[in-house]
Formats: C-alpha cells, structure tokens, sequence
C-alpha cells in the first residue's frame, strides 16, 4: 500500500495545499487540524501512520508538545517540522524534541518531497538494520514477513499455533520459497526466542562428516580428530535445530537421528556416555518424502517421526499477490545497500515481473531485484533493467528510455510516483514529444536484425552518429565529446556515413 503521511497544520489552506502535492506524488494523507487530533490518530492506530507533517505553530497544542508527546506513543514514528521561522534556534529545539527534518513555509513541493524521501529512506534503512538484530538475536516473527496473500496467511496462522508448542515441525516447498525465515519466525514468535538457531544444510555435508558435524566427536576418536568437537546437536542445546533438506540425509545417520529424537540424548563418536539435549526440531524438505519412504529411499518411521505437525509454503507463482510488497522490500533493501536512488518500479515493469513464472521462487526474485538495482539509472526500475525476465517472457523493451523520460502515471498501488525531472519540465519535454514510431527520437539502438542475428559493428555505429548529431542538433563539438571521440574522427566517420549535417545547427 502506498505510504500514509499525516498532516498536522491548524491553516485549512496549508492543508489542501500540502494534500495537493503529495496526492500528486501517490502518498496516502490523513488529516488534523491540531495537535490533540494528531495525537488521537497516531495513538489510536486507527491509521498506520508512515511520517507526520507538523505545523510548529498552533493554538492549545503546539508542534512541540505534540514531538514530546509522540516520542512515548511511537519513538520511531519519522516528523517534519513546518516553520514561517527558520531561525537556528528554532530548528535545534525542534531537533532536539525528535524532529528528523524542517521545512520553512511557503515550502516548495521539490523540497518538500525530496525532505518526505529521504525521512522515508532513512526509516527504512533503521528498520532493516532492525530487523537483521532482531534475526541475528533470535527474535525475527512473523510480522516480518513481506507476505499478505492468503496462502501465506494460512502459513502465518499455522506457524504461530505450532510456535505455542514443542512439536516437531515439518516445513515443505520448492527451492528458495523461505523455509528458513519461517522456521525463524516460528523460532521467534516462541518461548525459545533469543535462544540458539543452529541451521545445517543435509544436502551441503559430505557424507563421510555428516556424523561428526550433526552429533559430535571426542579428540582421537578417529584419523584427523585433532580436537573435541560438540555437534550441531549440542550447539543448538536448549535452542531450535534447523535441519534443511533432511531428504538428503544418508539412510545410516537417519537411524541415528530417529534414536536422538525419541531418546532426547546425543552419542559423540568416541564418546563414553550419551549427553542429555533440550532442542526444538524444525525439519525442512523440497523433496516428496512420503515418496521417497514408499520407495526405500527415507526411512519411514522416521518420516512419520519429523512430519508430525507440516507446513506447506507455496511457490510464488501461487501467491503472485506477495510480489509486490516482496519488489519494493527488495527495492528498498538494495538501493540502501548499493547507495542508489532507484526506489520504486515502473508499471510496465512490475506487469512484466508478475507475467513471469518464478521456477526459483523468492530466492530467484531477490537476486533479479539486486541486479536490477545495480543496473539502474534513474528513480524506478524499467522493463531494460530487467534483461533476462524480458527476453524470457518476450517482453519488448524498446519503449523503456521513453518510460525513463515520460512521467509515471498509475503506478502501481504501493509505489511511490516520480515526478519528471526538472530539466525535461523545463523545455516542455512531456511524453507527447516522443513518437513511439520514431525508433530515432526514442534513441533504440537495435543490436540484432530482423533474422535475429548481431548487426554489423559500423551499422550500430553509424545508426548511433546519426542519432546523436540529430540529438545534439548539430553541435558537433558537443556530438564528439559525448560520444567520447575527437572531431576530426567524427568528421571523417560523417563523410563515410554520407550524412549531411549542414543545417543542423551551429558548431564551435
């Protein structure tokens, strides 16, 4: 859902007008005309409230009794104050009480939304640093989830149930669904937050370990024991386990699993007597081990043993209603990361994203995002950031730098809206100059012919000089130097070409 952003000014007309502006840029707005109000509604909940606007001025109730008030109620809660003073003082007591930006009134919108963005950016950021603390310490839940489809509704409720008890669970689905971040947040949400998760990967041991690394060994009790070593067993002593894909697990340790599950004691190798464990088991599996017992190749009773209480998470594709929320996480996480300024998708692209099918599910989604937030330029990403999901679902990019350049209209619910960059607004530059027809105006440089192999290395240059002597309108100092050439190169590539720049414009 688009971000809420609540408006708190005792002025009708700075309301409307501060409406008018984020409305424009796909922002939710609540309204109070004081700050008793605004503290009604942030308390309430009645509205989740994203970032506050507040009037520094107003009668009963100023702008800073409502900062002190609200630190209590929602300390992280991001406000910017509104001053017709902007005096130092002013700004560092407002500051001081919370505030995390000013804007002097009258407020221009660029300010005023550039101010709103980077709060918003800034929120995220802390919340993400929160939220790997909170899985590092063992506290991760459900509600950190980016999931709201009804499948995974289903997932959440079952989750929180078995979390309430010591039952073993079974977690089933494809390959990079989550299987792990469920089990963390069954973890969480139970009375063993906090305490170890220890997590093995039984597909990624070699066979010939699998013993020593799950159940421990003594120093000496084989070639190459150098020292004592615990198990993952004993690491994860009063904790959670974490067994994923235990389908891979060899037929001989999964006798020894069984024993350790129905006698609650672990035997290290070479060790004199078993050792006690308190452990919460949470198994994990893409594999159909029901199947894979019937034929011989798991162990029945131990199958019956781990699936006590099971979990089926479906693939994404099933739960195509958790993509958007998942894109603009991933969005967020990435442009943080990689310091860029992308923070929202166009509606084509998402559109594209959605028509895809997902065989690596949200694993596969996760490193699609990152790619294309390293491989963007702008504000959103485009359907040309996404190479590979386009070629794939037949998708043509040749409309994205129009897209990049066009302003953003019904974007999709959720997303933040761009406005069109200044410099293009200037020269009256709107979607309307562009001819979809015009490859030339559009500046599509096609690397394949219509038989779908490369084109010549002169053809795409010769396409690109005529271009950018077209763009440039004839500045054919501006044309070398953007094309990263000397004149004189230019100039002779010109003659071969044939072109006639005379006309154009005037060079220098």
């Amino acid at each position: 859902m688009s971000q809420t952003i609540l408006i708190v000014d005792d002025d009708p007309t700075q309301r409307r007008l501060l409406d008018g502006v984020l409305q424009k840029n796909n922002y939710k707005t609540v309204m109070a005309d004081g700050g008793a109000k605004a503290l009604d509604i942030v308390s309430s909940g009645s509205s989740t409230i994203d970032l506050v606007l507040l009037d520094l001025v107003m009668p009963e109730v100023d702008g800073f009794e409502v900062l002190s008030r609200l630190r209590p109620i929602n300390p992280e809660l991001p406000v910017i104050v509104l001053t017709a003073k902007g005096g130092v003082e002013t700004v560092v007591e407002a500051m001081k009480a919370g505030a995390k930006d000013f804007v002097v009134k009258p407020a221009s919108p660029e300010r005023l939304i550039v101010s709103i963005q980077n709060a918003l950016h800034r929120h995220q950021l802390s919340d993400e640093v929160s939220r790997l603390k909170r899985r590092q310490e063992g506290h991760l839940t459900f509600e950190d989830l980016s999931s709201s489809s009804p499948a995974m509704q289903q997932v959440t409720r079952l989750g929180e149930r078995a979390a309430q008890s010591q039952i073993p669970i079974l977690i089933e689905g494809e390959s990079g669904v989550g299987k792990e971040l469920v089990a963390r947040a069954i973890q969480g949400s139970s009375d063993r937050r906090g305490k170890p998760f220890v997590t093995v990967n039984c597909g990624a041991i070699p066979e010939n370990l699998v013993e020593s690394i799950l159940f421990g060994h003594e120093k000496g009790s084989f070639t190459g024991a150098a020292e004592k070593h615990q198990g993952k067993f004993v690491e994860a002593d009063g904790g959670t386990l974490f067994l994923d894909e235990i389908g891979e697990l060899p037929l001989d340790m999964q006798v020894k699993l069984l024993r350790v599950l129905q006698e609650g004691e672990v035997d290290a190798i070479g060790s004199k007597k078993p050792r006690k464990i308190d452990i919460r088991l949470i198994s994990a599996t893409n594999r159909n081990l029901l199947e894979m017992a019937q034929k011989g190749e798991f162990r029945e009773d131990l199958y019956y043993r781990l699936n006590v209480f099971p979990i089926w998470i479906p693939p994404l594709r099933e739960r195509m209603g958790d993509l958007p929320p998942l894109v603009q996480y991933f969005i967020q996480k990435f442009a943080s990361e990689e310091d860029k300024p992308v923070h929202t998708i166009r509606p084509d692209a998402l559109e594209m994203l959605q028509s895809y099918k997902w065989a690596g599910n949200v694993r596969e989604l996760e490193n699609v995002i990152f790619r294309a937030v390293v491989l963007c330029d702008g504000l959103a990403l485009r359907v040309c950031d996404f190479p590979q999901i386009a070629n794939f679902t037949g998708t043509d990019m040749r409309s994205s730098l129009m897209e990049e350049i066009a302003p953003a209209s019904n974007l999709p619910q959720g997303f933040p809206n761009i406005e069109m960059p200044h410099g293009l607004q200037d020269h009256g530059m709107t979607s309307a100059y562009f001819d979809e027809t015009d490859s030339q105006i559009q500046g599509d440089i096609h690397a394949l012919d219509d038989t779908g192999h490369m084109r010549k290395l002169e053809e795409v240059e010769g396409e690109m000089i005529r271009f950018a002597i077209e763009h440039y309108s004839g500045q054919m100092s501006e044309v070398a130097r953007r094309l990263g050439i000397g004149r004189s190169t230019l100039y002779r590539k010109v003659r071969e070409l044939g072109l006639d720049v005379r006309g154009t414009g005037t060079d220098d």
